[in-house]
């Protein structure tokens, strides 16, 4: 696996990287968003490690443009500990959220979660609306509508997927959190509504998940 860290905290990131690679995990590290933006192009990592506090460019940019390019996973770690921050990035496609200080096992965890669901394993493709509309392609980790490619984040797939392996089915908030985040996950609900909104608008219409109050969500038809 290769990490890319973009960090400009020396200390912090030396610590990440010498904890990655005691891991066996190899980590290049880039000190501000410029170089950040330009290494993800360039390397093409499996996932990136990316601070909000960047010298340069604010790190949500950062994400933002990185995002606009590539499906990698990205996990944010930052002191702000302000929810609308976290809500921000996770809108702008980061696929977690870590506030500083945090331990490398806790980092690790997150690691190997995010991309135990990214590699496959899955089951093949499967039309989940009824009429074709709608595929998942679990094996390819791609999703079809009307024969047309919709580019989900890493994130954005698992919550779709999660939802359709029983279509109409009411899945609870925490459920979801608890099994697409994994257990080292201790965000909040709206962590989750960022990413139904953004799943909603990429399908175009909210139709496609339904909300059920009180409750959670399901997949529907509209």
């Amino acid at each position: 696996m290769q990490v890319l860290v973009i960090e400009d905290d020396d200390a912090v990131a030396d610590g990440i990287v010498d904890g990655l690679a005691d891991r066996a995990i190899t980590a290049t590290r880039v000190a501000n968003g410029r170089d950040g933006i330009a290494s993800a192009a360039e390397l093409l990592p499996d996932l990136i490690v990316l601070d909000l506090g960047l010298p340069d460019i604010d790190g949500t940019e950062v994400c933002r443009r990185i995002r606009a390019n590539s499906d990698v996973p990205i996990i944010i770690v930052s002191a702000r500990d302000d929810e609308v921050d976290r809500v921000v990035a996770l809108e702008l496609g980061a696929d977690d959220y870590i506030v500083k200080p945090f331990g490398m096992r806790e980092l690790v965890a997150r690691i190997h979660a995010i991309t135990r669901r990214s590699s496959g394993g899955s089951p093949p493709a499967r039309d989940v609306s009824g009429e074709s509309r709608l595929v998942i392609d679990s094996r390819a980790r791609r999703v079809l509508l009307d024969g047309a490619a919709v580019h989900l984040t890493p994130r954005e797939f698992d919550v779709l997927e999660y939802l359709a392996r029983d279509r109409g089915a009411v899945y609870r908030r925490t459920d979801i959190l608890r099994d697409v985040w994994d257990t080292t996950w201790f965000g909040t609900a709206k962590t989750l509504d960022a990413h139904i909104a953004a799943v909603r608008k990429k399908l175009g219409d909210p139709g496609w998940i339904e909300s059920v109050r009180g409750v959670g969500f399901r997949l529907g038809e509209p």
